[in-house]
């Protein structure tokens, strides 16, 4: 039976002490805790900053902890210098950016004559990415909050994987193992895109079962880690009420009788049609977080979802949100906020892209209203949300979600195969369309 009592008490000061978002918008977040379910509820006390959690090994068990939570992420590079290497480990990486045969050639030039840009843009956001910021901070509050919900398995020790900047993978993987969790420890890897795709989430997992293999083999000693997965989460009730929430406090920074006339545009990370023709569940799980938003708004605004931060001459998935400010602004829709729907914190693609790049050139053309909503960073009601969809998880005993166990129908990769085979734990599960 599932424990829905949330935890009451934590030993920092509020979420005044927050770092500051950087982004445009300047209404203070507020939050409707009144109404959400207990399940994820938090107390003013729980909206805190974290503490340092300390290693935990296999010996300082409950009666099923201790229990690592992964977070993956692409991460972003921290400093300027690590603007370099972190392009280099995503241009090379096919499941993000097919470049075909000639890949590792391609992938390198790519990146050494973007970096210079790249440098410069996030110089203008002071210098490096936040994404290691408010993961630390989400998945330390998300693990205070289990480990009172949760008691069985606690302690729940907060582990970072990032696919291409520090901690990467493989950082991660060793360090479970030098805190005994190899000796059959339990490890959950939680991805940080809601939304599945087999550019990111999938990409992380077969990272995750890369090293998995290079660094227990496959009969491991102790009888290796034990993972379960988090796979995709895209309607989850906090995660639509969070989004909601920074919605509306954007949509009251507007005069009352221009309010229900606010364009609101969700933007969200494309993708090559290569990889939507190969039938990538990620647009219709993207599509289905909107529409779950807007029916928490009650369809209040008029409203479109588009696509941004194309890379390279390769056809993507659009409309492109650029291209669909300026046309929208030249219509005379002049108010209109952007909505960054599949990311869960800040990062070069908000601060930069949409803050220094779209709206400054749509407020160019006369677009004075354009503004975009928070994104969910430290929000109480997001963390709520991480907690609950990890709670519900853990009682589950599931593995994964049932969609992880079949491939997309032009899938021919056999390491995405083999990835699924490990994390469903039995291949008579793998329900394959095309080998």
């Amino acid at each position: 039976m599932a424990l829905r009592t949330p935890c009451t008490r934590f030993s920092k000061p509020a979420l005044a002490s927050l770092p500051k978002s950087t982004s445009c918008c300047s209404t203070p977040f507020t939050r409707k805790q009144a109404s959400l379910p207990p399940s994820w509820q938090l107390s003013q006390s729980q909206r805190s900053m974290a503490t340092v959690v300390h290693p935990v090994t296999q010996s300082s068990t409950s009666r099923n902890g201790p229990t690592a939570m992964v977070f993956m992420n692409m991460g972003g590079p921290q400093t300027l210098p690590e603007v370099g290497p972190f392009l280099s480990r995503l241009f090379a990486d096919a499941d993000l950016i097919p470049l075909g045969r000639l890949q590792n050639y391609i992938g390198p030039l790519i990146s050494r004559r973007r970096t210079p840009k790249i440098q410069d843009q996030y110089a203008a956001i002071g210098g490096g990415s936040p994404i290691r910021k408010w993961s630390d901070y989400q998945s330390s509050e998300m693990c205070q909050i289990l480990d009172e919900r949760c008691p069985e398995s606690a302690p729940h020790k907060p582990y970072l994987a990032f696919r291409y900047a520090d901690p990467l993978t493989e950082e991660m993987y060793q360090k479970l193992l030098d805190d005994g969790f190899g000796k059959q420890g339990r490890a959950v890897a939680f991805t940080q895109y809601p939304q599945y795709s087999c550019s990111t989430t999938g990409s992380s997992l077969n990272e995750l079962w890369r090293w998995r293999t290079r660094l227990e083999g496959k009969e491991p000693e102790g009888g290796g880690v034990k993972w379960s997965v988090i796979d995709r989460w895209p309607v989850h009730p906090g995660l639509i009420e969070a989004f909601a929430q920074n919605i509306e406090a954007q949509l009251v920074t507007y005069p009352e009788e221009v309010r229900k006339d606010v364009v609101l545009l969700f933007s969200a990370h494309s993708l090559p049609m290569s990889v939507v023709n190969r039938g990538d569940t990620y647009p219709a799980e993207v599509a289905a977080t909107v529409h779950a938003v807007m029916t928490r708004l009650n369809f209040k605004n008029p409203y479109r979802l588009c696509w941004q931060s194309q890379v390279g001459p390769s056809a993507w998935l659009g409309a492109q949100t650029s291209d669909t400010v300026l046309a929208y602004v030249r219509k005379g829709h002049t108010d209109l906020i952007l909505i960054p729907i599949a990311f869960t914190s800040d990062h070069i693609e908000t601060l930069f892209e949409l803050d220094q790049e779209v709206i400054h050139e749509a407020r160019k053309e006369g677009g004075t209203g354009v503004k975009r909503a928070e994104s969910l960073n430290g929000s109480a009601t997001f963390i709520g949300a991480l907690a609950d969809v990890a709670e519900k998880h853990l009682r589950s005993g599931e593995t994964c979600s049932r969609q992880m166990g079949i491939r997309c129908q032009g899938c021919k990769s056999e390491r995405c195969l083999e990835q699924k085979r490990f994390f469903m734990n039995t291949e008579r599960d793998v329900q394959e369309v095309i080998r």
